[in-house]
């Protein structure tokens, strides 16, 4: 039976396990000069009508490096753009590929996909979720503080696709979550009770940024803005100022405290130049571990 990827919801602690490890030894293998092709003679598709390039190239690269095909479709060029019904596409689809990898607007465009089809579907991130991102973040803490338990991860800025991924997070994994976002842009009402109904750790929600990374091991932000929202730029920076990730709210974090950042990055908005180069910073890191995160996820999905 196909299984899809379309939030973190969809994955058990077990799953999301052997993901880390998998991932993990994929990654040391690539190190070490050694070539998987668990996914020869596979196929995947990749949707995409919202810009990308560390979601796209990881995926196409990780399709390639364990010996697949990938096959990019921007939205434009498909019948989608001619209103041809998502199921119709989604069967067809099917015939041709192992799985599909979607990056779009609509969550909603997402699960008639995913209803229809007799593939896997992978969210590459929605106006909603982003579980493929928080994956590849959890991944990257592990690697860098050795433990997902009993760690402070902190949320500062908007409450957004990621945010709410990190929730969802939240609802299946052990971890201690802090929010904080400004009035008006915390994450999805229904998105955060139903996180903290379900937590198997903690789940806070701090207004005050200063408040909420003291003693935190892990400060997380994005844009103020996300796709689709660039005409509210200039109101939302007069409200998130505050929320900056800078070297002040850093040394209020504890001393080895790491910064991260999906990234593309408005230096001197969201996050000052000198945090996201300076020593706190796994940026670089964590955009590498999409590529491996996302071949165990491509392993999981498609072999089964």
């Amino acid at each position: 039976m196909k299984k899809d990827l379309l939030t973190l919801r969809d994955l058990t602690a077990d799953d999301c396990e052997a993901l880390f490890e998998r991932s993990f030894e994929l990654k040391k293998r690539d190190a070490d000069g050694s070539s998987d092709r668990t996914l020869q003679g596979k196929t995947l598709g990749l949707i995409f009508d919202k810009p990308s390039t560390r979601t796209r190239v990881s995926f196409e690269a990780a399709m390639a490096q364990l010996g697949g095909t990938p096959l990019f479709l921007n939205a434009q060029d498909t019948q989608l753009i001619r209103n041809e019904p998502i199921a119709d596409t989604a069967r067809a689809l099917s015939r041709y590929l192992d799985a599909l990898a979607v990056r779009t607007y609509s969550q909603d465009l997402l699960n008639e996909l995913a209803a229809a089809a007799s593939i896997p579907i992978i969210n590459g991130l929605t106006d909603l979720y982003h579980p493929c991102q928080v994956l590849s973040d959890l991944m990257t803490i592990l690697e860098k503080k050795g433990e997902l338990e009993n760690l402070k991860i902190v949320w500062i800025g908007d409450g957004n696709n990621v945010a709410h991924s990190w929730l969802n997070a939240a609802a299946i994994l052990p971890l201690h979550l802090v929010v904080s976002c400004p009035k008006g842009y915390q994450p999805d009402e229904a998105i955060l009770v139903a996180a903290v109904s379900d937590t198997k750790g903690k789940i806070h929600v701090i207004s005050d940024p200063k408040e909420a990374v003291r003693d935190a091991d892990v400060i997380y932000t994005d844009v103020w803005a996300s796709m689709g929202q660039e005409s509210e730029h200039g109101l939302r920076k007069k409200f998130f100022q505050p929320y900056q990730v800078n070297q002040r709210l850093v040394a209020k974090a504890k001393p080895d405290v790491i910064v991260m950042h999906c990234l593309p990055a408005h230096r001197g908005e969201e996050i000052s130049a000198d945090v996201l180069e300076g020593a706190h910073s796994v940026v670089w890191d964590q955009a590498e571990n999409k590529l491996h995160m996302h071949k165990g996820i491509l392993e999981k999905f498609i072999m089964g």
